[in-house]
């Protein structure tokens, strides 16, 4: 239950446990604190399925009215990456057809579809915002490699062009940040791909770029963060439109706090950034995953020394960052 709460990915369990158990009973979860991010979705579809669901006490019970789930057309009224996952985990294993319309058609969504399919599950239409399951009885074991980390790919682009260097990055997936590779060639950081590798250049002070965040395959609302970041040191001005969550703004004040000028427009979408040249170091607090690793990037290249208090929420999407960092000549440790 503790983990549930600090985890919104806790969710997840949800859709497996009701198909192939009949129940569930799973506390409401927690996570960032960027933004209401409901879990609608997810009820409303189960529910279509066949499912009994009540919300008391802070918790979500779930209970199966037939011995399966039962095959449903469900239409999200929005794009949910858990919520298609979710539904998509659960309708594996109900009776007859699924049709999973104005699904989300991020990679991790598509690499899990493909996970199930190795799993024996029967799903059409992978890739797309329609995805089409026939219920089989039961899945088997298998063997399989997940995708590599996006979000982690980009936000070390992110940090050399905002530091400038050189970085090759091995085991990823260039396909996959189409957007986000387009709009650091714009910035002027050199790229070189193939499959599985990206080579990357800065040799000069990045140009600011603007940018809306969309779902995929527009650019992630997970790295509009990095990227502000690198806006903060950028030649020129530049606007990001966030259009995911109502609430990601909450590094605009910490990197404020570092010396950048950025404003953000009364409705509370847009964030005006007028590049600086230079950042000073400063005692900052993440409030957020990608927060915690835009005030990172924006430490590399601040002038003096910059402590960020929260790398709790770091340490949820990075693994051991300090450590890749410093490996790349960065000046870096963690203190606690």
């Amino acid at each position: 239950d503790e983990l549930a709460k600090t985890m919104r990915a806790s969710i997840l369990v949800l859709g497996p446990l009701l198909s192939r158990f009949g129940s569930a009973r799973i506390s409401l979860p927690g996570g960032c604190a960027i933004g209401k991010r409901p879990v609608d979705q997810h009820i409303e579809g189960l529910r279509m399925m066949g499912a009994q669901i009540e919300i008391e006490d802070g918790y979500i019970k779930a209970t199966r009215v037939n011995t399966r789930l039962q095959g449903a057309r469900i239409l999200m009224d929005m794009i949910t990456v858990t919520g298609t996952e979710n539904l998509l985990m659960a309708a594996v294993l109900a009776k007859g057809q699924t049709d999973l319309e104005n699904a989300a058609m991020e990679p991790e969504v598509t690499d899990l579809a493909k996970l199930l399919v190795a799993m024996g599950a029967k799903i059409e239409g992978i890739g797309s915002n329609h995805l089409v399951i026939q219920g089989v009885d039961a899945l088997h074991g298998t063997e399989y490699e997940i995708i590599p980390d996006r979000i982690e790919t980009g936000t070390f682009l992110c940090a050399v062009a905002v530091t400038g260097g050189e970085i090759t990055l091995e085991n990823c997936r260039p396909d996959t940040l189409d957007d986000v590779i387009a709009k650091l060639e714009e910035a002027g950081l050199s790229i070189k791909t193939t499959v599985t590798k990206i080579h990357a250049v800065m040799k000069h002070r990045p140009k600011a770029v603007s940018f809306e965040t969309s779902e995929y395959p527009g650019f992630p609302t997970d790295m509009q963060a990095p990227f502000m970041a690198l806006n903060s040191v950028a030649l020129g001005n530049s606007s990001v439109t966030e259009n995911i969550f109502e609430n990601r703004f909450m590094h605009v004040q910490e990197l404020n706090r570092l010396g950048a000028h950025i404003s953000i427009s009364i409705d509370g979408k847009t964030a005006y950034v007028e590049g600086v040249q230079h950042l000073s170091g400063a005692t900052v607090k993440a409030t957020d995953l990608r927060a915690a690793a835009s005030l990172v990037i924006a430490g590399l290249v601040a002038d003096g020394e910059t402590l960020v208090e929260g790398i709790n929420h770091l340490d949820r999407g990075y693994d051991k960052m300090e450590c890749k960092l410093r490996a790349l000549g960065a000046d870096i440790q963690r203190v606690i």
